[in-house]
């Protein structure tokens, strides 16, 4: 481990600054604006606007220098502004913007899909088609599924988050603020138990994923699936990691019922984890996966890759959108993915995941409230509960985040039952302000 950047890395400095209180007098007057111009629908985190980016830090319009532990949810994980993705967007945007990749097509849709077929899992003959959110991926990926079965029951689980429109809040567990109000939704979607380990007990994996499936052939039929979607790691849910053998069994099941089996790595995927994709950790090998997120370096892009045979299965013209791998995106993810493979940041998610869980288990034996510590790489998260119990405190972890906010720390929150800090610091961070962001983190249980 290194406290220095990553080679290129940005060059802004790797501080925690505060010269004014947050927000500062330039946020509060767009705070303003914001509330007369934007929808009081639009969610916030943080009262401060961003003016630049790079590293480990946010710089605000006050001039603050803040410590980023969220990468936008999992988004910057080469780090904001990377010059290889820079480079490129610059040069595709001096080309062109747009024209639509199902009317004149172009080389980077295709090289971007050439790079997905290579770096999922499996080395099976696949295809990609490429998109614009996480949620329009997975609403893709249940189209091609049910093409290819000619099936409509779709699987899901227990906290589960697979996105905001009609289809995927049906998927999606947590009702506020995903769906409250928002129906009716899409019909023939069916939620089994997930693997908790946290709140099982000591329930082996398998041992789960049989509750699941004897659920699903009782309740719906394995001949009548056409897809089990699943986060290898989920990630609004709670960064729960499902006990060893859970997703190994859910995939056998599926390939027993011609089901396919879709991983949602939107959020673990992309050196998130420390593997390419999390599936990856115990040689899962989807049929499907939906990509987003990390793929382009903060461009809007996300991708359906998978077996040939699936993809292939859906009629011309059935798989498509105006602006689905639009060439300034997909010029962003060669870059990113560049950036991935060239600075090994597999590797460097390791090594924050050691850092993460140094900090956590110590705070863990000084915070009772502290119940579990999870997550993988550089997505790992405390599940904080009312100590001695089992029992969600989401007070408390709303007040740690709020500490933390206010001494320049961006820290998020998640959890069905809102009680989980989540870690999702930037590969670029340097380990010395990770840490100094985590000792903040820390010093909020006694604020």
């Amino acid at each position: 481990m290194t406290d220095t950047l990553l080679p290129s890395a940005t060059t802004l400095p790797q501080e925690r600054r505060l010269i004014t209180e947050l927000p500062g007098p330039r946020s509060r007057e767009l705070m303003a604006r914001r509330a007369a111009a934007v929808s009081a629908g639009v969610g916030g985190t943080m009262p401060v606007f961003v003016e630049r980016a790079g590293g480990g830090v946010i710089i605000d319009v006050d001039g603050n220098s803040l410590i980023d532990l969220g990468s936008g949810i999992a988004v910057t994980t080469v780090g904001n502004a990377h010059p290889l993705v820079v480079e490129r967007i610059q040069r595709q945007a001096a080309d062109f913007t747009h024209t639509c990749f199902m009317v004149t097509p172009y080389a980077g849709y295709v090289e971007v899909c050439e790079a997905l077929n290579r770096l999922t899992p499996g080395d099976h003959v696949k295809r990609s088609a490429l998109f614009n959110s996480g949620a329009e991926a997975v609403e893709n990926a249940v189209k091609i599924a049910r093409a290819f079965t000619k099936r409509q029951a779709i699987v899901v689980f227990d906290h589960g988050y697979h996105g905001r429109t009609n289809l995927t809040m049906a998927l999606t567990a947590k009702n506020m603020p995903y769906k409250q109000s928002f129906g009716p939704f899409a019909p023939e979607v069916y939620r089994m138990p997930m693997s908790y380990p946290f709140r099982d007990g000591p329930h082996s994996g398998p041992e789960v994923a049989s509750w699941a499936t004897s659920k699903m052939e009782k309740e719906i039929g394995g001949a009548n699936i056409a897809a089990i979607i699943i986060e290898p790691i989920q990630g609004e849910g709670g960064f729960i990691v499902p006990a060893p053998g859970f997703l190994p069994a859910l995939k056998e099941y599926a390939a027993q019922h011609g089901i396919v089996y879709v991983a949602d790595e939107i959020q673990t995927g992309f050196c998130r984890t420390g593997d390419w994709f999390a599936s990856d950790h115990e040689a899962v090998v989807p049929d499907l996966i939906t990509t987003a997120k990390g793929i382009a370096g903060g461009l809007p892009l996300a991708g359906v890759t998978g077996r040939a045979d699936i993809m292939d299965s859906v009629h011309v013209g059935g798989l498509g959108g105006t602006y689905g791998g639009n060439p300034i995106a997909c010029a962003a993810a060669l870059g990113a993915i560049e950036a991935m493979e060239t600075e090994d940041l597999n590797a460097r998610a390791r090594e924050v995941e050691m850092i993460l869980r140094e900090r956590l288990e110590s705070l863990a034996s000084a915070q009772p409230a502290v119940g579990d510590i999870r997550g993988r790489g550089a997505m790992m998260a405390i599940e904080l509960v009312m100590p001695g119990t089992v029992t969600p405190d989401p007070e408390l972890t709303g007040r740690v985040a709020k500490a933390a906010h206010a001494q320049g720390v961006v820290t998020l929150t998640a959890g069905t039952y809102g009680n989980v800090l989540r870690f999702l610091p930037p590969l670029s961070i340097p380990d010395d302000l990770l840490r100094q962001g985590l000792d903040i983190v820390a010093a909020g249980f006694n604020g």
